[in-house]
């Protein structure tokens, strides 16, 4: 058998991944242990958390890399300025020729891929049924430039335009099939959620609505949100998230490395409120408790009548943690909390764009 820091150390050779030494950090954070006051006992439970944490982290990352585009998602690449930029789309079969169809872009998380982001966020099937458009674009180096400003991010380290990518995205799309302009959506998860908010802030003439899950209003980007048109904005987010707080500040790794901050998610809905000319008090309401076993309730808080129909909703998810509702434990609960199963995050998502064109 292979040894586990050796197997790491082959498969981030075999794809360039950065996140496999990532995997090999957590597993040497979390396996070691200063010997002190420790018993020997002590220093093996350490170790082997460190171990299953590391094992967690390289699955998810061999699993990333053997995803596929699924049936009728293409592969597409565009030139945006000096870059080769790649998407998939997912066309269904049935889509209508005869109309404008609905577009929604789902954003992976940091670290992640399109083919990764489509099976687990299940859209594509969705799209199916509904017959609307779904595109996975591809961020550089596996990040977006979401306006945290880190210089350890690719793309914010070396100011990639993702937004003029979201742009010649759409435009490439409607050259080939009907996009109805006043109903473009932006979601995604983690890093993805973050850059669906900057986005909507910076390209609201163009983006009816966006759903960020498990990830907030960047800072230092707060400071400059100024959206020239009204965006609706339903928030998911987990009050036990461990990366990303629910209260706002650092995003911690799971091996301890920070990578910027937010603001608070109660201070997010905040201001999409205030932008919008909401209803400043939210009508609140506690969901079923469809899975009394996962840890989770849903709390659900809307704000109403905003400019040009506009809502902000919060899906307050207390006990869930940095995962898609009703999605895959795709690392162990120690390192991503828990997965509420009391909602399914895409089917939310999906009503409640489909309820916010544009005017």
């Amino acid at each position: 058998m292979i040894p586990f820091n050796q197997r790491i150390h082959r498969t981030a050779k075999a794809t360039g991944d950065a996140c496999c030494s990532a995997a090999w950090k957590v597993s040497e954070r979390y396996g070691t242990i200063p010997f002190g006051n420790k018993t020997k006992k002590d220093i093996m439970k350490k170790r082997l958390r460190g171990i299953l944490i590391a094992c967690a982290v390289l699955c998810l990352i061999e699993t990333q890399c053997v995803a596929e585009a699924g049936k009728d998602t293409i592969v597409r690449t565009i030139k945006v300025g000096d870059l080769s930029r790649t998407y998939y789309l997912h066309v269904p079969p049935k889509l209508p020729k005869d109309k404008a169809v609905a577009l929604v872009l789902v954003f992976h998380g940091g670290g992640g891929k399109p083919a990764f982001a489509e099976r687990e966020s299940k859209f594509s099937q969705l799209a199916d049924r509904e017959g609307f458009l779904v595109a996975y674009p591809e961020g550089v180096g596996k990040s977006w430039n979401d306006g945290r400003d880190v210089k350890t991010i690719a793309t914010q380290r070396n100011n990639v335009d993702d937004l003029a990518f979201v742009i010649a995205l759409i435009d490439d799309i409607a050259k080939d099939h009907g996009v109805d302009a006043k109903r473009v959506y932006a979601t995604g998860i983690s890093n993805g959620a973050i850059f669906s908010h900057y986005l909507g802030a910076n390209l609201s003439s163009r983006i009816a609505a966006i759903a960020p899950v498990a990830g907030g209003l960047a800072k230092p980007f707060d400071e400059k949100f100024k959206p020239e048109k009204p965006v609706s904005v339903l928030i998911l987010q987990g009050t036990e998230d461990p990366l990303v707080p629910y209260q706002g500040g650092a995003i911690t790794l799971p091996w301890g490395a920070k990578r910027g901050a937010i603001v608070a998610t109660d201070e997010a809905v905040k201001k999409w409120v205030e932008h919008n000319n909401c209803q400043r008090e939210a009508v609140t309401e506690d969901l079923v408790d469809k899975d009394p076993k996962d840890g989770c309730r849903v709390k659900r808080f809307t704000n109403s009548k905003g400019k040009d129909g506009t809502e902000v909703i919060l899906f307050r998810i207390e006990g869930g943690g940095h995962t898609w509702p009703d999605g895959s434990q795709y690392l162990p609960e120690m390192v991503v909390g828990k997965v509420c199963r009391d909602i399914d995050g895409t089917e939310v998502i999906w009503a409640f764009f489909r309820a916010h064109p544009k005017p």
